[in-house]
């Protein structure tokens, strides 16, 4: 099962991260160490495993990411970003290009 890494954002909930991500409270809770499901801070990392069909298939870059990141955020490789989307040079990524994140 692909996972991406989610970083908590003023205001989030492990509830509402579940319902987005199509997956439970317990088990993000439990991927990452969490007791106390009420308890999450803005900026924490979480590890989220998603079923493939919640992973989206395309991605526009926007200012500030690398493939690295890209990558990160969605469970996957930068070698394999740069194969989907037929990319020579990594760091020639610009905003507002459209990405293919999985076939």
């Amino acid at each position: 099962m692909p996972s991406i890494v989610y970083t908590v954002r003023e205001g989030d909930t492990l509830w509402n991260i579940a319902k987005a991500y199509g997956t439970t409270v317990n088990d993000i809770a439990r991927y990452n160490g969490i007791v106390e499901t009420d308890v999450i801070y803005p900026g924490q990392r979480l590890r989220i495993f998603v079923p493939e069909e919640s992973t989206p298939k395309w991605y526009v870059v926007r200012p500030g990411d690398t493939l690295t990141k890209i990558a990160e955020k969605f469970g996957t490789t930068v070698q394999r970003l740069m194969w989907l989307n037929d990319i020579s040079d990594p760091n020639l990524i610009y905003p507002r290009q459209r990405l293919r994140i999985r076939p």
